[in-house]
């Protein structure tokens, strides 16, 4: 009776608001947080090493963030069962235009489980430099590892929100250790970033928005929450945006700001830049626990994107509508096992992400550079379409912070395109939009595809 009794206490713990809160705000912000482990590289190296023009650089990258979320904090208002841009562009011009969005989310999946393996793998070889020479297996074996808990059903959110929390509290440490570290320069520094300082930070700062891959999650994650009703998953949704920036800002600014102050310049190849800031600042034993937690959050991330992405297959394979029409993709990626993982496309993103990481070298700073376009094709679609209804409803405020936020998106999304290569992204995206378009008609264009991004992060 008292163990009953015990159980029973522990469960309504677990499952009260507070609590629940926690769980999914910090479980769904895991990936833009650690984003951090390259983001703020991938910024200086844009910059030619100039530290001078770092903070200014990445202060722009978080307040773009802030112009995303607060565009998003409406789409939440409009979707609170979930859906982010895919429902929003399929209401607004049509079900075929959610097909965009989707593509561009199947695709940022993909360079997520690769991007995060690869960092993963970068923290270990910062810490261990011998294992330099097996970067790529030491990532592929990692990418392995993730999809083979992912075989055996969902994590869950407490275990996501645990490494967030542990990577936050121990990057506080480390910040706090570094204002009273003695300055030794390391890594390339420079003092000029090859154009005038404007100019570099408006073509530096697109490359860091892979800081921003992520912060959209709480959109459609909020359909995990099926113990809520609609006003109880739009005050989660909301509150973990701002949440999210509030920790995403903080941090970034925080590591930044230490970073121009220890002087930590481009790193060696066989470092990282938060790994050398580390070192200077925590150096021993709390080093040795900053990579660890660095790379067990980015794994959670890679995890994530190892559920969402089989989980929006098995959506689209799903029947659709009140009529029950068939999925636009075969039933076999809907094939679950006991643990109801969608195995078939656990193996498919496994298999795309080890190419990518091996056509990569398991470089995750080469992966940066195509990393911001899929995710800002689908924010695009997403702002465009709230301007649309902001029009139609006649609020003209809600307006002008639409068509800034996507004039914003806009010029980060051709900024990085302008760069050659990540415009592979860009064509990736819109094969993968293209084909599901035609399966979809080929299925006689069955109802409730623009719910299919709610549809994937039920939990069952």
């Amino acid at each position: 009776m008292e163990i009953t009794r015990r159980t029973g206490t522990a469960a309504r713990l677990l499952h009260a608001r507070p609590v629940l809160l926690v769980a999914f705000a910090f479980a769904v912000m895991a990936d833009p947080v650690s984003s951090v482990a390259y983001a703020i590289e991938a910024a200086l190296r844009a910059l030619h090493g100039d530290l001078a023009l770092l903070l200014p650089t990445m202060t722009l990258v978080v307040g773009l963030i802030a112009l995303v979320i607060v565009n998003y904090h409406q789409l939440v208002a409009r979707y609170p069962g979930g859906g982010g841009a895919a429902a929003a562009a399929g209401e607004a011009f049509g079900e075929a235009w959610a097909f965009l969005p989707i593509g561009a989310l199947i695709v940022d999946f993909v360079l997520t489980i690769a991007i995060s393996s690869a960092a993963g793998a970068s923290a270990i070889i910062a810490y261990l430099p011998a294992a330099a020479p097996w970067r790529i297996p030491l990532a592929l074996g990692l990418t392995i590892a993730v999809a083979a808990l992912t075989w055996f059903g969902h994590i869950g959110r407490a275990v996501f929100a645990l490494m967030t929390l542990a990577f936050i509290v121990i990057t506080t440490v480390v910040l706090v250790g570094g204002i009273r570290a003695p300055v030794h320069p390391t890594g390339t520094i420079t003092h000029s970033a090859g154009h005038v300082a404007p100019l570099a930070v408006a073509l530096a700062f697109p490359v860091a928005m892979a800081l921003a891959t992520g912060v959209e999650a709480p959109s459609s994650a909020i359909a995990q929450l099926g113990q809520l009703d609609d006003a109880g998953r739009r005050r989660f949704g909301r509150i973990t945006l701002w949440l999210t920036l509030l920790i995403v800002g903080t941090i970034t600014l925080g590591l930044t700001s230490e970073a121009v102050h220890l002087r930590i310049g481009i790193p060696a190849a066989d470092s990282t830049q938060i790994s050398d800031l580390a070192q200077q600042a925590a150096p021993g034993a709390l080093h040795a626990l900053f990579q660890l937690v660095t790379a067990l959050l980015l794994l959670s991330a890679a995890s994530s994107s190892f559920q969402a992405g089989p989980g929006l297959l098995k959506a689209l394979a799903r029947r659709h509508g009140e009529q029950g029409d068939m999925g636009v993709l075969p039933a076999l990626w809907g094939t679950t096992n006991r643990h109801h993982t969608p195995y078939w496309g656990v193996v498919l993103f496994l298999a795309v992400s080890g190419a990518v990481i091996t056509a990569a070298g398991g470089q995750d700073q080469r992966l940066v550079l195509f990393y911001a376009v899929s995710v800002f094709m689908s924010f695009l679609a997403g702002l465009v379409a709230m301007a649309r209804f902001s029009a139609r409803e006649r609020q003209p405020g809600h307006m002008v912070l639409n068509v800034i936020g996507a004039l914003a998106v806009g010029f980060t999304l051709a900024v990085n395109l302008a760069r050659g290569e990540p415009i592979a992204s860009l064509a990736a995206a819109l094969l993968i939009a293209g084909l599901l378009y035609r399966l979809w008609v080929k299925a006689g264009r069955p109802r409730g595809v623009r719910d299919v991004a709610a549809e994937a992060e039920h939990i069952e």
